[in-house]
């Protein structure tokens, strides 16, 4: 049996209509901004602190859309399933005023019909955000 890791996630588009992907230090896989929650911290609360503190992008917990909560592998844990709460942010950010902090190496803007020309994405993408943006 695996462990299971609570995390959230945060879908942000860019002016162009691009998803924003990150890569941690040390990982291979992009994903959505986003990790754990803190001691008494809801999905939306970590999704928004999350966003400010690896981007620097400020949204109000209460702002967040549900897109919806999954179950799957981890892309950079052996033996880990996480269950991802994934948000979508409210309307679209200036991809030039976005950097990477605390522990993102990289950020890739990808525009959501060339996903499958990317072998190096999270399986929380691949196998249920993505499929939802009927992609």
């Amino acid at each position: 049996m695996n462990n299971v890791l609570k995390v959230s996630a945060v879908c942000l588009y860019d002016l162009n209509g691009r998803l924003l992907t990150v890569r941690k230090h040390g990982t291979s896989k992009f994903m959505h901004p986003g990790g754990k929650p803190e001691a008494g911290e809801s999905a939306a609360q970590a999704g928004s602190r999350e966003l400010a503190e690896e981007i620097g992008v400020r949204v109000d917990a209460t702002s967040l859309e549900l897109m919806g909560v999954w179950t799957g592998t981890a892309a950079n844990e052996s033996n880990t399933d996480i269950e991802a709460t994934v948000f979508t942010a409210p309307g679209t950010w200036d991809a030039s005023g976005i950097e990477a902090a605390a522990e993102i190496a990289e950020l890739r803007w990808m525009d959501v019909a060339d996903a499958s020309n990317f072998d190096d994405l999270a399986p929380l993408l691949t196998e249920y955000v993505l499929p939802r943006l009927g992609r």
